[in-house]
């Protein structure tokens, strides 16, 4: 089984609530070196998001926008120039992800998003920790043997039913380069796709023999 958000994520999480003030979230994010931190209600379930991004506004200061527009924004919003507290501040709603989720699909939303870090969430929207670009990139350093054991093991054998002593298999800085008969195009591609899946890994070299008419060695599953 692949690495999940649980497995790589930070459990102490520096967070504030609605009605921090704009000195107070300027502290919180120089004081832990972050660039942006979950805004939570009473309950500790994540409502937004505040990053420097949005407290740059002030120190910009932009000029308003003139005539019917500058009345519209008056009107519909609260500008984030005049803004004081994280309720105001925030980006919402926040972005966040479940600690269940797959390390490969945390990484494609932040990717996707242009985010650099998502909120975990619990049950019913509660804080539970928080998973940054640099947390994903964790699981590239799985040692190699434990990444050959799981290919050969797990993957050849378990997976797939083949005989682990008909392939050769080598692991070198994630890179996994894997030898062997395989009776279809189709079992092979299959095969590589997974590894290729496998924590750590970090690319697949196909050594693969492919025999079609042959009896299957690793029936596709």
């Amino acid at each position: 089984m692949g690495a999940t958000v649980a497995d790589v994520m930070t459990t102490r999480v520096i967070a504030v609530k609605r009605a921090a003030d704009y000195k107070e979230i300027c502290s919180v994010l120089h004081r832990y070196r972050v660039s942006a931190c979950p805004v939570i209600n009473d309950a500790g379930q994540v409502v937004g998001v505040v990053s420097e991004a949005d407290l740059l506004y002030k120190v910009a200061d932009p000029n308003l926008p003139n005539g019917s527009i500058r009345l519209r924004w008056k009107l519909s919003e609260e500008s984030k120039v005049n803004a004081i507290t994280a309720d105001q501040l925030m980006t919402s709603p926040a972005i966040s992800i479940e600690p269940t989720t797959a390390v490969a699909v945390a990484a494609r939303t932040m990717q996707e998003r242009r985010i650099r870090r998502l909120p975990v969430v619990g049950p019913g929207g509660a804080l539970v920790g928080i998973v940054s670009r640099t947390d994903l990139l964790n699981v590239f350093e799985r040692p190699d043997p434990d990444i050959r054991d799981e290919v050969v093991r797990h993957v050849i054998a378990e997976e797939f039913g083949g005989d682990p002593a008909e392939f050769e298999v080598t692991v070198v800085s994630g890179v996994v380069t894997i030898s062997g008969p395989v009776a279809r195009l189709e079992t092979a591609l299959s095969l590589v796709a997974r590894v290729r899946h496998a924590e750590g890994v970090v690319a697949v070299r196909d050594r693969l023999i492919v025999a079609e008419t042959s009896t299957d060695i690793l029936p596709a599953r």
